[in-house]
């Protein structure tokens, strides 16, 4: 076996992983401390496994560094395009958005990074400002879709996150309606996923992995927005621990 543990600003992700598929998973919140929650994820994943059986532990994501535990340590952009070759060998482009940054990734044949750029400057479009705005509706990510669907999407004009807010208490003191302003935030995020994949390089499919790709109906916006299917993992949060994984055990 091996182990990817990928420790992100919102959740940490771990991989059980035999050299052809995934024996176990978890995804636990990753709290104040990466390294007590990456640990606990490494100890509910070895439960029950020999120990001598573990060719490697692989840490990835912002936390890694906290990974005491770890035999290696590997950026989550690397990881990425691992895992979802992984998945599917015929993607060529990554769109990621996670809890505090997003990424548009391109790879070449052999699942290697060929090309990337990255959005860590600011918190829009990512998890953060999702999970921010979606608690001025009184709801939380989990339960964005139902609020927006069948809804037209209000216009939000800003992704600044602190100005997004504000523009969103307007909103509701106009009485605008939650589900129109829900519509209106998942609107805005795929608007600027497209405009990161634009500055990118849009190469054959597109995967897009994180926990934002969760929701169907923002992935349906980035589809409409392309004029492309996008391909959509079972699991879109653990491909950067599937990743690590699957380095690990080579």
């Amino acid at each position: 076996y091996s182990i990817g543990i990928d420790s992100g600003s919102v959740a940490t992700k771990g991989v059980l992983y035999d050299g052809q598929k995934i024996v176990k998973k978890i995804i636990i919140p990753t709290g104040w401390s990466p390294k007590t929650t990456s640990r606990q994820v490494y100890d509910l994943l070895i439960e029950g496994i020999d120990k001598s059986e573990l060719k490697k532990v692989v840490g990835t994501g912002y936390g890694r560094i906290a990974m005491d535990f770890a035999d290696k340590k590997v950026t989550e952009i690397t990881c990425h395009t691992k895992g979802i070759h992984f998945i599917n060998p015929n993607i060529r482009t990554i769109l990621d958005v996670g809890g505090q940054d997003s990424k548009v990734i391109n790879l070449d044949d052999d699942g290697n990074i060929a090309n990337f750029i990255m959005n860590d400057k600011c918190a829009a479009g990512t998890g953060r400002f999702l999970e921010i705005t979606s608690n001025l509706l009184g709801s939380d990510i989990a339960n964005i879709d139902d609020l927006a669907r069948g809804n037209e999407p209000e216009n939000i004009s800003s992704m600044c996150t602190v100005f997004a807010e504000s523009e969103i208490v307007s909103l509701l003191a106009r009485n605008v309606s939650k589900g129109k302003i829900s519509s209106g935030i998942l609107k805005s995020i795929s608007k600027k996923s497209t405009a990161m994949l634009s500055r990118g390089n849009i190469v054959d499919e597109i995967a897009f992995t994180g926990g934002l790709a969760k929701s169907s109906i923002l992935v349906s916006m980035i589809e409409e927005e392309l004029n492309k299917k996008i391909f959509i993992a079972e699991d879109t949060q653990i491909i950067g621990a599937l990743g690590a994984a699957v380095i690990g055990f080579r």
